[in-house]
């Protein structure tokens, strides 16, 4: 005689979708999910790694199964399993087709004081520059601007004042202008 208790795969899946009937499939079907990641044990992917994508297709079936469509749910929830394994182990070889000359590792960029911004960041950071190139524009005269790209460049007083020739009081003048103009300046 049976026990009353357990209840069969189609009862747990028509219950109204609650932890408890949800455990016990996934702990009906765990054995299931690692006998079909065994199959691919010699694939890229590690054992447990196998087993996780499985499991991530059992909860696909899970909550997709639909009785009226005629399959049994372990038929149902076997395809899903596989097909959710078949597809982590696609995208694993996907990423080995990627040249290893365009891959930067994250440790060097991490040693390396590399920052990444975000496509935001970087529109925000862009659109300060025409900003600030905007106020350059109208606030300083020529020679004040072509003072300031020769101190940015890191040419010293001395060195524009050659190039400009001009003497360095009058670009030390021209650098404590721009500050000045600069200074209430907001991006």
């Amino acid at each position: 005689m049976a026990d009353k208790n357990i209840k069969s795969d189609n009862d747990l899946l028509t219950l109204p979708k609650n932890e408890n009937a949800i455990t016990e499939l996934i702990n009906r079907y765990k054995p299931t999910v690692e006998a079909i990641a065994m199959k691919y044990i010699n694939s890229p992917l590690e054992k447990d790694d196998l087993i996780q994508e499985g499991m991530i297709g059992l909860l696909a079936a899970i909550n997709s199964y639909r009785e009226e469509k005629g399959a049994s749910f372990s038929t149902y929830a076997g395809h899903c399993i596989n097909n959710s394994i078949q597809s982590a182990l696609r995208k694993v070889s996907r990423l080995k087709d990627i040249p290893q000359s365009s891959l930067v590792s994250i440790e060097d960029d991490y040693f390396n004081d590399v920052v990444h911004f975000s496509a935001e960041d970087e529109y925000l950071a862009k659109e300060s520059v025409s900003n600030l190139s905007q106020v350059l524009y109208e606030e300083l005269s020529s020679f004040e601007n072509e003072v300031l790209r020769l101190y940015i460049v890191g040419c010293s007083y001395s060195e524009i004042a050659d190039k400009l020739e001009k003497n360095t009081k009058a670009i030390d003048n021209a650098i404590q202008r721009i500050r000045k103009k600069l200074e209430g300046v907001a991006f």
